[in-house]
């Protein structure tokens, strides 16, 4: 007899509308009804994977005072049954130089088209079509296994929006607006491409160093197994497993605006391999992440920054033929239009609201569906379709954990005054005096609103000389 797949809240076409018109982060309850990837629990995951060695990258679970950026920390590859032994205090082979009690493992940013190249039937195990993308399933997805304690340094991504489906286990989302984003510090060393990263550590910034950041609207949410969280374009987020084992699939969404930042992205590259690969005194650090690759030339980045002008510029002269120029947003984002619509905010739709616009506690919000996800006493996550009875799946938007400073704006920035007053005469001739490096250098150069303005002005002059050379 075949199983009944409950009906979902919204339809493809319904879901596809919403995620058009958000303008903040959302947990979309009840949507992975049915959907075989929520079998992949690290167990399930070992079995399907067997001898495959998969490179996890760790950390000290006491490392919360500066960021643990990639470059700062040892990597392992071992196979998930490895890291299962590990986090049971078995024979974990090349874990065993690192005790499980001290630190946490994580297995990021995996393509699933990789990992199962010679499994291509496990890429219909995630179903993206259910949210309006047809045809879009794990081919275009990424994996993500790690242990509690386990973190991405808080960024943000160039490229697109994000949809992250939680499979096993639970992580805390801490999201900011790009807006926020003078407030987040951002630098570009360690360089990654299409990833900008904050200097402040957000569990524990140092607001006397990143006074700023004080202003900071953070956005929490803790999300389950079974719900899917959508990251719309630029917002800053830290993520950080909170249960013994944690198991997510995301799929980040191509959109038009990528060319231009595709501009942006080549233009940041050629500055940094330029300046970092100049021998120096100041330049000896690890700038590159493991990630990318090294000794490229300037003449491979250049040819890379007049492919990207090129392209991009072809795609805005086909647009502005077929359409009025789009409005942009504060972001430099192309301004979605709104009209009407109202997003269908309730019980299977959650917004993560900015912490500071409620209560110092927990709000958790409840919904009714046939279709349960429930964990097991051994960690493993599964998806039961009830027919008779009902289960509540809950958003848990955490409020708690920073104080807003009494006397000042909740979610704009606090008076300069306020801000610099743990600041001594000494301290402020030690920001005076402090030597310029490289990387200070780079920070400027490289700021989002000073690459965004030489993208358009690289834009402008390059659109320019081809209509006037166009018969």
């Amino acid at each position: 007899m075949a199983t009944c797949v409950p009906m979902k809240p919204f339809r493809p076409e319904e879901t596809r509308k919403i995620l058009d018109h958000l303008q903040q982060p959302a947990v979309f309850l009840n949507m992975t009804c049915g959907w075989p990837v929520l079998c992949w629990t690290a167990e399930h995951l070992s079995g399907c994977l067997g001898d495959t060695l998969i490179r996890f990258r760790l950390g000290r679970k006491d490392d919360a005072i500066t960021p643990l950026f990639e470059t700062h920390c040892p990597y392992v590859e071992a196979t998930v049954a490895q890291f299962l032994n590990w986090t049971q205090n078995k024979d974990a082979g090349p874990f065993s130089e690192y005790l499980f009690s001290e630190n946490w493992a994580y297995a990021d940013y995996k393509y699933i088209a990789t990992l199962f190249q010679n499994q291509p039937f496990m890429f219909e195990d995630v179903q993206w079509s259910d949210f309006g993308f047809e045809g879009r399933n794990g081919m275009e997805s990424t994996l993500w296994i790690g242990t509690e304690g386990a973190n991405t340094p808080c960024h943000l991504d160039s490229y697109g929006c994000n949809l992250v489906l939680q499979v096993q286990g639970r992580k805390r989302w801490h999201l900011f607006p790009p807006e926020d984003t003078a407030k987040l510090y951002p630098t570009r060393i360690p360089y990654e491409e299409s990833s900008v990263f904050s200097q402040v550590p957000v569990l524990h910034p140092d607001l006397r160093r990143y006074p700023d950041f004080e202003g900071a609207r953070a956005h929490i949410v803790t999300l389950e197994p079974g719900q899917v969280l959508y990251v719309p374009r630029h917002w800053w987020h830290y993520v950080e497993s909170v249960d013994p084992i944690t198991v997510s699939v995301n799929s980040w969404i191509e959109l038009e605006v990528d060319e231009v930042e595709r501009v942006s992205e080549a233009v940041t590259k050629t500055v940094v391999w330029a300046m970092k690969s100049t021998q120096s005194d100041d330049n000896t650090d690890n700038w590159l992440n493991p990630t990318e690759e090294g000794d490229i030339s300037h003449d491979e980045n250049m040819r890379y920054v007049n492919l990207a002008v090129r392209a991009c510029a072809q795609r805005q002269r086909s647009f502005l033929r077929d359409a009025c120029p789009a409005k942009r947003d504060s972001s430099r984002g192309i301004k979605k239009k709104t009209g009407a619509f109202s997003i269908p905010y309730g019980p299977h739709l959650i917004p993560v609201r900015c912490q500071q616009e409620g209560t110092r506690k927990d709000l958790k919000v409840s919904s009714s569906s046939k279709c349960a996800v429930t964990s097991r006493e051994d960690g493993a996550v599964r998806s039961d379709v009830e027919e008779t009875t009902t289960s509540s799946s809950c958003v848990r938007l955490h409020q708690e954990e920073r104080e807003s400073t009494p006397g000042t704006s909740q979610s704009g920035p606090h008076d300069c005054a306020d801000r610099r007053s743990g600041l001594s005469s000494e301290d402020h001739k030690e920001l005076i005096l402090s030597t310029i490096t490289t990387n200070d250098l780079l920070d400027c150069l490289l700021h989002p609103d000073i690459i965004s303005r030489v993208t358009e002005l690289l834009l402008e002059r390059h659109a320019g000389s081809q209509r006037n050379t166009t018969p």
